[in-house]
């Protein structure tokens, strides 16, 4: 009886870390190019269909990224308000210790609350310390605020620790690494071990050439497909002409079958407006995903590609898991954790994601340069409207003229 109890309990823990087993980081200002806080959280999840939606009611202005099934946006996994403070999570295991608490899972419900309620880091530390325990929770919470703020929060029930990435005691490079084990939890504990030494690597790399930025986030980090400890990679597929199979094994991978989203909150330098504030969204598989840059604009508008009415889901979600369908093309058992690395990239220059990376490029550089001038003068809605307005052209053109979707 005791071997079937600790069997099904192995079996609820590898369910779990399967499902939640998301990698983020925090880059302080101090240590991008251009001085402004970076916020990276790319998720996996048992819910595939994301969208992002406007929280308008309840405190300040923010969006967030959802599940699509939560049409009230009663959860919130990575997200941003108008005083500039933004929030994310990577699921912790190893911090609970002898909490046998039964309460547990509210993460994405307290990302809710604390983006109604707080401007500022510190805002966030008077928050937790504010509410009812147990929590809750079991995460790393990350935030970044409009002042240089940036901070992780490793969080159980009752209590938590603060660590600084401003700190250069802390954060020597100006950035912190989070998979799903937290630094101040049990000891070789938790998951994300292998993802966490990818994530490493490429943040240390980026680091040493002052190139943290969303640039090299997006096309490294949102899309990396690289497993440090058996060497193999996505980028093997360039070795092999388009029609020719490639598989391997990808659920150690930052990208694994349960990404579901990938979204980098560029935050401000200090005494910029806070809504300034961007929110560099790849919704749907990360390696099927084209980026869409959001603001909080007076009305709350966002572009109708990356949301949805209701239960709806996004259409840039949609377009990426239909293409998900080619690089992960058997979902029977374990089948589902092999990817065929030729649809990702190969020697023939086709592969999906090898044909977006230009397209995101784009879409940043432009970016860019509407941020450069709204530094001078904020927008107003109908200059918002208009760069969605084009970003949804954009999408839609781009997965039909690439992929015939």
């Amino acid at each position: 009886m005791k071997r079937t109890i600790l069997f099904a309990l192995c079996l609820t823990f590898l369910a779990l870390a399967e499902g939640t087993a998301c990698t983020v980081a925090i880059v302080s200002g101090k240590a991008t190019p251009d001085g402004r806080p970076l916020l990276w959280k790319h998720r996996d999840t048992g819910d595939l269909d994301n969208k992002v939606l406007f929280l308008g009611e309840g405190g300040y202005k923010a969006m967030g990224l959802v599940n699509a099934q939560d049409s009230l946006a009663e959860s919130i996994w990575i997200g941003f308000n108008e005083a500039g403070f933004s929030i994310m999570n990577s699921a912790s295991y190893n911090l609970r210790g002898s909490d046998s608490t039964s309460l547990a899972d509210l993460e994405g419900e307290l990302m809710k609350e604390a983006l109604l309620a707080c401007a500022t880091v510190d805002d966030f530390e008077r928050f937790l310390q504010g509410k009812p325990k147990p929590l809750g929770v079991e995460a790393n919470f990350g935030v970044i605020d409009a002042l240089g703020g940036a901070a992780f929060f490793e969080t159980n029930n009752f209590s938590w620790t603060k660590i600084d990435v401003n700190d250069q005691r802390i954060a020597p490079h100006g950035y912190i690494v989070r998979t799903n084990y937290s630094f101040t939890g049990a000891p070789n504990e938790g998951a994300g071990y292998i993802r966490f030494e990818a994530a490493e690597k490429m943040f240390y790399r980026a680091s040493g050439t002052n190139n943290l930025s969303v640039s090299y986030l997006v096309e490294h980090m949102c899309i990396a497909a690289d497993n440090p400890l058996s060497g193999q990679s996505a980028r093997e597929g360039l070795q092999y002409g388009e029609r020719e199979d490639h598989f391997f094994y990808f659920q150690d991978c930052t990208n694994r079958y349960t990404s579901s989203a990938s979204v980098i909150v560029q935050g401000v330098k200090d005494g910029e407006s806070p809504l300034l504030t961007t929110m560099w969204s790849m919704v749907g598989f990360p390696l099927a995903a084209v980026v869409i840059p959001i603001w909080i604009s007076p009305n709350g508008t966002l572009p109708t590609v990356i949301t949805g009415p209701g239960s709806q889901n996004a259409l840039v979600c949609d377009k990426a898991l239909e293409l998900k369908k080619q690089m992960v093309p058997s979902t029977r058992g374990s089948t589902r954790y092999y990817l065929n690395a030729t649809k990702v990239y190969n020697a023939d220059q086709t592969g999906i994601t090898q044909r977006l990376i230009p397209v995101n490029q784009d879409i940043i550089k432009r970016g860019n340069e509407y941020l450069e001038q709204w530094r001078k003068t904020l927008p107003d809605q109908k200059e918002v409207d208009d760069v969605y307005k084009w970003i949804d052209l954009r999408v839609v053109n781009i997965y039909k003229s690439l992929f015939g979707i």
